[in-house]
């Protein structure tokens, strides 16, 4: 007569606890991943980019306008004091400017800077700054010439002991309009 083997039960393998391990790891991986995706949402993702794109061509007119007239920009930022000051050249000198620090991945470290124009002094716009700003931005001027805005847009390595020059670069994307 054959004699019954009897096995032990599965839970007193090892290959089933290594392969529910594996399975239990790739779970909680995946709800953290999920999780974090959920929480930390990507700034950089445009819902409507139609619009986005209309608007690229808004800012190239803009652009255009700024350079038909001529201007230029020279930007100090004051480390001790704060103050932003402006010295600009053209065909336009508006009672105010914008002035739009913009960081490329991180849209807490914005900086958007109001400067007026200097009463003595021809083409000097003097504004404040809250806190010290550095390291790599878009650095945006907008500034009204009748009823026309134009725009001085250039990516700029910002900090407090160097100019910046606006206007002193080619107008990317508008090749063709040339």
């Amino acid at each position: 007569m054959p004699t019954a083997i009897s096995s032990s039960p599965w839970y007193k393998h090892l290959w089933p606890w290594i392969i529910i391990g594996i399975l239990a790891c790739s779970v909680t991986l995946t709800l953290s991943m999920v999780t974090i995706a959920v929480n930390n949402p990507d700034n950089l993702v445009n819902d409507n980019y139609y619009e986005a794109g209309k608007g690229i061509n808004r800012s190239l007119d803009r652009e255009l306008l700024a350079q038909t007239l001529k201007m230029r920009a020279s930007v100090h930022l004051d480390e001790l004091t704060g103050e932003v000051e402006l010295r600009l050249s053209g065909d336009s000198q508006p009672k105010t400017l914008e002035l739009n620090l913009i960081s490329p991945t991180q849209p807490e470290k914005d900086r958007k800077i109001s400067l007026a124009r200097s009463e003595t002094e021809q083409g000097r716009y003097i504004g404040q700054l809250t806190d010290q700003v550095e390291g790599r931005r878009f650095v945006e001027l907008l500034g009204v010439e009748g009823d026309k805005t134009w725009r001085m847009f250039e990516e700029e390595q910002v900090s407090h002991d160097k100019d910046l020059l606006l206007g002193d670069e080619p107008l990317q994307g508008a090749e063709d309009l040339n």
